[in-house]
């Protein structure tokens, strides 16, 4: 799409028909050369805001894709970055393009604070179906698995050890950095405890109807410790006199229609995730809620910024 390295319209129309994560898992090979990866100027900005008020320790980057995200993570979080997300196609990218992950039933932020960090996961929050190719070494959170609430892959690897013990680690380290870790499941079901301190997201919301936010935030907020921070750009909606008004309008329609007649549906919406909803649903939640500008995109003709980033911080 719109490059040579891109997928086909063919291909397109084949993941629209499917559920959001199969459709995710055939898009994942070519997914970085689509418009739908989150731009690297969006990242730059956040990174940079968010180097202003670290460094922080444990990151989680939810729906986290091939990894964009967790590139920022890794630049802005001292001890662990985690990514989960529901696809294993995607997942499985993300962890050849950025770092490897852990092998056996563990997440990197349990090998600091300790297993017991892990909640049980939630019977089916990986999704349905089997793995992706190239998936193996991914955790997944799925019930029925080993350890506290992740299963273990099937490919053979280091089995996990006391943090501390010199042994190897549940998670791979890139050197001078933090541990990398990928887990599969679901974000209206996160296998966490509150052990991160930092959570970010991408251009995933799109993915979620305006009636589950309060599950998706009241999510994001189980999984941080008090005072962390819930972080995600939110650029301003597309006057009506803007192509892009136009376009995000029509496409919001188009799906509506697809899944008015098709089954399983795929949940993809542009225009639902407004500013004064998400504050709303973040307060329900139980964050403190704070705007900070992105300068590096300017400011409407009415002064308002171009692209903000959200900072929801867990009470505490």
């Amino acid at each position: 799409m719109f490059t040579p390295q891109g997928p086909s319209l063919r291909e397109l129309a084949v993941q629209a028909l499917s559920s959001v994560e199969h459709g995710y898992d055939l898009l994942a090979p070519k997914f970085d050369q689509t418009p739908f990866r989150t731009p690297d100027s969006v990242l730059e900005a956040v990174e940079a805001a968010l180097s202003s008020m670290g460094p922080f320790e444990h990151g989680l980057d939810l729906c986290c894709g091939t990894g964009a995200g967790m590139e920022v993570l890794r630049e802005v979080c001292r001890e662990s970055v985690t990514g989960v997300d529901i696809s294993a196609g995607m997942l499985a990218v993300g962890r050849e393009r950025v770092g490897s992950g852990t092998t056996r039933s563990a997440d990197p932020v349990a090998a600091s604070v300790g297993p017991e960090a892990l909640s049980p996961a939630t019977p089916g929050a990986g999704g349905p179906g089997s793995a992706a190719p190239g998936s193996e070494g991914l955790v997944s959170a799925t019930s029925g698995s080993e350890g506290p609430g992740l299963a273990p892959s099937d490919s053979e690897g280091p089995a996990p050890v006391t943090p501390g013990s010199g042994g190897p680690g549940w998670a791979t380290t890139r050197s001078g950095g933090p541990r990398v870790s990928w887990v599969r499941g679901d974000a209206l079901a996160l296998p966490f405890a509150p052990v991160f301190d930092l959570a970010v997201s991408f251009g995933a919301f799109g993915h979620f109807l305006p009636e589950e936010l309060p599950g998706l935030f009241a999510e994001a907020h189980s999984v941080l410790r008090p005072g962390g921070r819930f972080a995600f750009p939110l650029p301003a909606p597309a006057p009506p006199n803007s192509p892009w008004y136009w376009a995000a309008l029509g496409f919001d329609a188009a799906m509506r229609v697809r899944n008015a007649v098709w089954r399983p549906p795929f949940v993809m919406y542009y225009r639902p995730f407004r500013l004064g909803v998400v504050r709303r649903e973040l307060e329900r939640a139980g964050f403190e809620v704070e705007l900070f500008a992105l300068p590096e995109f300017g400011r409407r003709p009415d002064g308002s910024p171009r692209c903000r980033m959200v900072v929801a911080t867990r009470k505490g």
